[in-house]
């Protein structure tokens, strides 16, 4: 017994030494909420992976903040995609004392939830595309991708200009999200010279459209634009063949995926679908990104993965370049943030917390896989 007591003195020392250590070791929370059930759960996923990758090499770099070594953890919530769902989230994210805020990923939860978090002091960078998630005049509000506003202003003169559609009918879901892209592109179809003949609105839920789309078919349109999810355009695509409309469907980014061709089958071809930012392999180190994800998840990354990977690095090079994770120290960093990520060059934000580079791609579905037909890239006025 006596013999062995010297070894258990060490033991305990030992132990009592990484106890310590790691005790150095500061965790800094992310709280992370968007749809990870349900139809959109694809979505919740492809951003949630770019996130994790984001904190993963983080920490395999051995940040310091304050001389301490920095631990970034991802705190996740199901929102359901559902607004009452994600108010109560938010408050469960605060409550759990996080250091900053990733996502929302849809526009209408994410403009509730922002108010919770404004009014809790946190940092918030969502993938939420609506104008009036950052016209709330929150100083803690900014975006992970190009804003609707300027979505809808280059889907509406491609519309206009380029299909040469004079007459268009527009559908939305009624969702923040559908309804803000759909009256940015309304107003810019006007703007290039065309004509709104029919404006027809639906629901996220909806899967029969046969009804609104006999109405548009009457109007002969020279186009139809939808602002909704993949999972209404598929079959909306598809009753469009039905009942015999040549108008070209055009959309947003939630369509520019393969869970819409899926849903499409035959009818996805001509297809024309917007999505803010350019393609993956023209990225500022897209194809970089692409290999490290695909190595780290077996699988290529969806639209909005490149994204939240960029959202959790500009929260990261806050924190670090304020040397606090403390949100009222890194908030001022983060405002005025200017660094190269991998989905641009020059990531950086305006008064609103939107991101002064514009840039918008064109898709179009031929022999069942979407193709790129242009981009456009500009900078903000403000």
């Amino acid at each position: 017994m006596t013999l062995r007591t010297p070894f258990k003195l060490l033991a305990a020392g030992i132990a009592a030494a990484c106890v310590a250590g790691a005790a150095q070791a500061a965790d800094i929370k992310f709280g992370f909420a968007a749809p990870l059930t349900g139809p959109q759960s694809h979505y919740g996923e492809d951003m949630q992976n770019g996130l994790n990758l984001a904190l993963e090499e983080a920490n395999q770099k051995g940040i310091k903040i304050d001389g301490k070594p920095a631990k970034f953890v991802l705190v996740s919530r199901d929102d359901q995609a559902d607004p009452r769902v994600a108010v109560q989230v938010a408050q469960q994210l605060v409550d759990q004392d996080v250091n900053g805020i990733l996502g929302h990923f849809n526009s209408g939860t994410t403009i509730p939830a922002s108010r919770v978090y404004h009014d809790a002091g946190l940092p918030q960078i969502a993938m939420a595309t609506s104008p009036e998630y950052t016209k709330q005049g929150y100083e803690t509000t900014f975006r992970m991708m190009t804003s609707d506003t300027q979505q809808g202003a280059a889907v509406g003169k491609f519309i206009v200009e380029k299909l040469n559609a004079k007459k268009v009918a527009i559908i939305d879901d009624r969702t923040a999200y559908g309804q803000g892209l759909s009256d940015e592109v309304e107003k810019a179809v006007k703007a290039a010279g065309g004509q709104i003949v029919r404006r027809e609105y639906t629901t996220d839920k909806a899967n029969d459209f046969t009804s609104i789309l006999t109405n548009i078919k009457g109007s002969a349109p020279d186009a139809i634009f939808f602002g909704g999810l993949d999972a209404q355009s598929g079959p909306m695509k598809r009753q469009i063949a039905t009942l015999g409309i040549k108008a070209p469907l055009v959309s947003g980014e939630m369509t520019r995926s393969d869970t819409f061709i899926k849903l499409a089958g035959d009818a996805a071809d001509g297809t024309y679908a917007s999505l803010a930012g350019v393609p993956l392999d023209k990225m500022s180190a897209g194809k970089d990104f692409d290999q490290r994800y695909q190595a780290r998840f077996k699988k290529a990354p969806g639209v909005y993965a490149p994204y939240a990977y960029d959202g959790a690095w500009n929260m990261i090079a806050a924190i670090e370049k304020a040397n606090s994770a403390d949100p009222a120290k890194y908030l001022p960093e983060l405002a005025k943030l200017e660094r190269k990520g991998a989905t641009s060059e020059h990531i950086s934000y305006d008064k609103n917390g939107d991101l002064k580079e514009i840039s918008v791609t064109i898709y179009q579905v031929k022999n069942g896989k979407w193709e790129m037909v242009e981009t456009m890239v500009s900078q903000a006025n403000n």
